[in-house]
């Protein structure tokens, strides 16, 4: 049967990349693999991926699901240079070969937040001046203080057509500002880091895609608006097998805090442009030159819920990375620095 096959991929943009996305028609059998989407080129000096001397680059195929807007499937590549090799831009094969070399199974979930701006400014901002103050718009109801929903709404049913891991949204702290969740939902799901990597990657895609027939702009910057309001995050929640065990999780959580102290330095460096911007010590952040851990404590570089302390084991919340940051660098560093450095320095003695 004919199909259309969305590529997506990551440009070669600067300090923040974008998706770009073209489509093919293919013929694809009825029950459909990765190995049914062959690997495609693009003109990558339009991308800042190439010179036009040699432009050419290549899509490979890493990960496909159901296409929201169209009969077909959207295809998540990583992109390889002229001669075939993993691209420098290619950050995903960054946490491949992270994950290779470490054996604690880590999850991962997303809380990304973004801001819907018409005509230079956030939805529900008046014509001149600013709103009411933050404070009535969290999870809220009602028409004086949700604006977007509807955008919202129809992000949430096509990510779930797509099959993506969704977690659930809802409205955050400014006026025009929204969030949403991929991780794991319990059951027998597995959320894997690459997983819910890519799928990030697809569901800021629909996002953006969705953007078009409202006539928004989507913004991910960690601080859309000045002023003494929130910025837009990408709360990132981790865990593997030490932490999730039953009776020695805890010890593992409380474990890994000073290595995580140690390289803060380091993942600051990959968890967003303009991430000083957010990260003042105000509106729910730590400073951005501190390292700070917690129990419920959203003030912290690092939140550990108040369920997890209580039940001796599950995740850790990264509350730094900003709502631009690249999932697969964050996975990533978090997971060199948890996984790699704690387990063998310090795990091996729980």
């Amino acid at each position: 049967m004919l199909h259309v096959a969305e590529y997506i991929w990551l440009d070669g943009r600067k300090p923040t990349q974008q998706i770009r996305a073209k489509s093919r028609v293919l013929r694809l059998p009825e029950q459909v693999d990765i190995t049914n989407f062959p690997i495609w080129s693009f003109d990558g000096s339009s991308t800042n991926q190439a010179t036009t001397t040699g432009s050419d680059c290549y899509l490979r195929p890493v990960y496909f699901c159901n296409h929201p807007f169209d009969n077909g499937f959207v295809v998540l590549c990583e992109v390889l240079n002229d001669r075939g090799e993993v691209h420098q831009t290619n950050t995903r094969a960054k946490l491949r070969e992270t994950l290779s070399q470490v054996d604690c199974n880590p999850w991962l979930g997303f809380e990304q937040e973004y801001t819907l701006f018409e005509n230079d400014r956030p939805l529900g901002w008046p014509e001149h001046g600013s709103p009411e103050p933050q404070g009535p718009y969290y999870c809220a109801v009602g028409t004086r203080q949700v604006f977007g929903r509807e955008f919202a709404l129809v992000h949430q049913n096509l990510c779930l057509e797509a099959g993506l891991m969704y977690f659930g949204m809802n409205a955050e702290v400014m006026p025009g500002q929204w969030e949403f969740q991929i991780g794991y939902r319990g059951g027998h799901e597995s959320a894997d880091a690459l997983k819910i990597c890519d799928q990030l990657w697809v569901a800021r895609w629909i996002m953006h895609r969705l953007s078009e027939d409202f006539g928004y702009d989507v913004s991910l910057h960690n601080k859309p608006m000045q002023g003494d309001w929130n910025g837009s995050g990408m709360h990132t929640n981790y865990s593997d097998d030490f932490m999730r065990d039953t009776i020695k999780g805890l010890d593992a959580i409380k474990q890994v805090m000073p290595y995580l102290e140690k390289a803060h330095s380091q993942h600051i460096q990959v968890y967003g442009e303009g991430l000083e911007k957010r990260l003042t010590g105000l509106h729910e952040t730590a400073p951005i030159d501190q390292f700070s851990w917690g129990v419920g404590s959203r003030n912290t570089s690092v939140r550990i819920p108040k369920s997890v302390w209580a039940q001796g084991s599950g995740y850790i919340e990264d509350r730094r990375p900003g709502a631009n940051a690249d999932p697969y660098l964050v996975a990533e560093k978090l997971i060199q620095t948890i996984a790699q450095a704690a387990q063998e320095k310090h795990r091996s003695k729980l």
